[in-house]
């Protein structure tokens, strides 16, 4: 029987996964979806490859599974950063400046893309996972327009605007020192584009 690590049966499934997690986000940034493999990652993490198998069957179910738990992490830090600001200005904002030290954070995986690397169902589920964080910004933009703080225009149209801004990797792929600059630069940026004229400044930990 494998040896248990924790003090249930469910503290060990999580306990593995976590290990296989990180094992993946290395391999993935490091080499490419196309080049890990099932067996190359329990090797990496420990695991037996029947182990691994309990646990993912194929590789597109652990690729899956790593994006559900770093969405859902990502989900809640936001929903926390966002709910802590004072005012619908001030949390676009925080939706911004995490978004962007976010993308700053993880850098796409080299290789061929992940739409056409996976099934389509597999890459459609793992883009719902956008959903939530569209939702919230959302909310700040209606809530902005109520307050009279933004300007009414189709969210729709302004959410699709300030997505594609965010996804710019040229905002986040500078030198060190000037990350900060450029993520403030941003917040100006999108605050214009939706009729608030000032950034405040930072008050809210990001986490």
């Amino acid at each position: 029987m494998p040896k248990i690590i924790g003090r249930s049966l469910g503290e060990h499934r999580e306990q593995v996964r976590a290990r296989v997690f990180d094992v993946l986000r290395s391999q993935l940034y490091e080499r490419g979806f196309d080049a890990v493999t099932l067996a190359g990652v329990a090797v990496e993490a420990g695991l037996g490859r029947t182990a691994m198998y309990n646990h993912f069957p194929d590789k597109e179910a652990l690729l899956i599974a790593f994006v559900e738990d770093e969405a859902a992490r990502y989900v809640e830090r936001l929903n926390a950063a966002v709910d802590a600001a004072e005012g619908p200005v001030d949390r676009l904002a925080t939706f911004v400046r995490l978004q962007l030290r976010v993308l700053a954070e993880y850098h796409l995986p080299p290789g061929a893309a992940l739409a056409s690397a996976l099934d389509p169902s597999a890459y459609r589920r793992i883009s719902a996972h956008a959903d939530p964080i569209t939702a919230k910004l959302h909310e700040i933009l209606d809530e902005g327009v109520r307050a009279g703080q933004l300007a009414d225009e189709d969210p729709d149209l302004v959410i699709g605007m300030i997505t594609a801004a965010l996804s710019n990797r040229a905002l986040v792929d500078v030198p060190p020192d000037q990350l900060e600059p450029s993520i403030e630069t941003a917040v100006r940026f999108v605050l214009r584009g939706v009729g608030a004229t000032e950034a405040p400044e930072r008050t809210t930990e990001l986490g």
